[in-house]
């Protein structure tokens, strides 16, 4: 078991060459949103941005994206005919999956029986890695076999991993470190339970983030480190150092922006530490 340090942007941001060009550096794809949540796949597309990926697609339902369209030029965003997902959308999503380099899901879909079927169906099929997040948790809670030994990085909060496991996680970090692995190894996945002390395992290997704020506890914030790995994915790392590193850039982010607003620090604020925090 190791605590992430500063040192793993070090692999992630090696000097760029001359002559690259756009899509060298991934083309994510965030699939999220609904009638009621804009917010979610929107922050998870900004701060994918900051973090250093070329392009962001977001797909999500009709009022969602064109809200989101609105946002700034930087976002580009395809309206899903309807409320919320369901499967008359999978053919659309499986076009849109195509030449990406990873996917980031669930920020903001809610939980309606169609949407949730819609999900895992998306997920049996899809081969790039994909950050699972949000409601796309509770999604995979009902199948949990569309997961197995695939490049997947999950991110729950306390209550999402018991959706997820069964198991109510307390604050011993010990007994909390040895769920995570078990489950991890069970699932044969990767997991990066948010917490005080972030903790990420794929079940063979451990490791500790201990960046972050208790001031980082704004709606969105976990949708930030979802963008972030998102990135980390669409560059070409592996599972476990793209969680790694997430957390690590997400909580250094969130330390810089609290140190200055504190109480008023918002996800949006966190953002725009990103490119302080990768420095």
């Amino acid at each position: 078991m190791v605590e992430v340090k500063k040192s793993i942007l070090k692999k992630i941001y090696r000097k760029r060459d001359r002559w690259t060009h756009k899509y060298d550096f991934g083309h994510l794809l965030v699939i999220g949103g609904s009638k009621q949540y804009s917010g979610s796949p929107a922050l998870n597309a900004l701060a994918a941005l900051r973090a250093g990926v070329d392009l962001v697609t977001i797909v999500a339902p009709e009022r969602a994206a064109n809200i989101i369209a609105s946002f700034q030029p930087d976002l580009i965003a395809y309206p899903l005919k309807g409320d919320y997902l369901n499967r008359k959308h999978l053919p659309e999503l499986f076009e849109f999956s195509k030449n990406k380099t990873a996917v980031v899901i669930g920020g903001g879909l809610c939980r309606e029986k169609a949407t949730i079927k819609t999900v895992t169906e998306y997920l049996r099929k899809i081969k790039i890695p994909c950050v699972i997040d949000a409601d796309a948790i509770h999604a995979v809670a009902t199948k949990m076999e569309v997961i197995g030994n695939k490049n997947f990085v999950i991110t729950p909060h306390s209550h999402e991993f018991y959706v997820l496991s069964g198991i109510k996680i307390g604050k011993d970090l010990k007994e909390r470190i040895r769920i995570v692995s078990n489950v991890a190894l069970g699932l044969k996945t990767t997991i990066l339970l948010k917490g005080h002390v972030d903790i990420i395992s794929n079940g063979i290997k451990t490791a500790l983030n201990k960046t972050g704020s208790p001031y980082m506890t704004k709606g969105g914030m976990g949708d930030t480190l979802a963008g972030i790995c998102g990135t980390l994915l669409a560059r070409g790392n592996d599972t476990f150092t793209a969680a790694q590193a997430a957390a690590y850039i997400n909580g250094k982010a969130g330390e810089i922006a609290s140190k200055r607003l504190k109480e008023s620090v918002l996800a949006s604020d966190l953002i725009d530490s990103i490119p302080e925090a990768i420095k």
